[in-house]
């Protein structure tokens, strides 16, 4: 299935935070109560190892993506962290929460962070769960070459695939935006109007989702994209990683030179 770079709302400047921050609060809810990261952990376990940090800068965060979850779970590997999480469109009451959620581990930068030229300030590890397919390639070819700019590891990680079980999966999604959202904190009225009263974060997720699918890159991209950077001493390690969902997650580790 050929890749198609396609608009995805929540991208758009023009997109109502409300419905940016409705969406990303989904999907971070999902993210972590099916655990769909769980098959990076002995990923990130042995990459912060190597890299020498346990020091985390999480990119393109949303909703605070799967760190909720993730933390206790790198805590029994005994590979402790700290975390900033950094968007590009702050969702600070969200980021709040997750903070708040795990002790204070979850720290946020408060600015809008740009991919691909992150600030001086923000050193450690890398991470985008969910976030690499939001970027054509040379943005993408970008945040990687940045990373090895600056001397940092990162690590890509992505639930969806160009595949007919990942956008059979993303058809159901409506269905379950409709069943969960009373769950989903922090508590805000206007994403249960926007939910039940006028349907658009249901329609948001389906549209925005479904060309995520499409939108994703496969490991054979991946690798090439790699590949063309000017990167000595780098190792790269691309393939995916089987869960309990029936998609695995697709994964890039970038790591420098020891």
């Amino acid at each position: 299935m050929r890749r198609l770079h396609l608009l995805e709302i929540e991208d758009q400047p023009w997109c109502p935070a409300v419905l940016r921050d409705a969406a990303t609060d989904f999907l971070q809810f999902m993210i972590v109560r099916t655990d769909t990261y769980a098959p990076a952990v002995p990923l990130l376990r042995s990459a912060l190892e190597r890299a020498g940090t346990r020091q985390v800068v999480d990119l393109c965060s949303g909703g605070g993506g799967p760190w909720p979850g993730l933390l206790p779970q790198l805590d029994s590997a005994d590979a402790p962290v700290q975390v900033r999480l950094t968007d590009r469109y702050p969702n600070r009451e969200a980021f709040d929460h997750a903070n708040e959620r795990t002790g204070g581990r979850l720290a946020f930068h408060a600015e809008p962070v740009d991919a691909t030229a992150l600030p001086a300030g923000l050193t450690g590890f890398r991470t985008l769960f969910t976030a690499f397919h939001h970027f054509p390639p040379d943005a993408a070819r970008a945040i990687l070459a940045d990373a090895v700019r600056t001397g940092q590891g990162i690590g890509v990680f992505e639930a969806t695939q160009r595949s007919v079980p990942s956008l059979i999966a993303t058809a159901f999604s409506p269905l379950i935006v409709l069943l969960v959202t009373p769950f989903i904190r922090p508590f805000r009225w206007s994403r249960l109007f926007w939910t039940y009263v006028i349907p658009l974060v249901p329609l948001l997720v389906l549209f925005d989702g479904l060309v995520s699918c499409l939108r994703t890159y496969t490991p054979r991209e991946l690798r090439e994209m790699a590949d063309s950077l000017d990167a000595p001493g780098y190792t790269w390690e691309i393939g995916h990683a089987k869960g309990r969902a029936p998609v695995p997650v697709t994964y890039l580790l970038g790591l420098p030179p020891s």
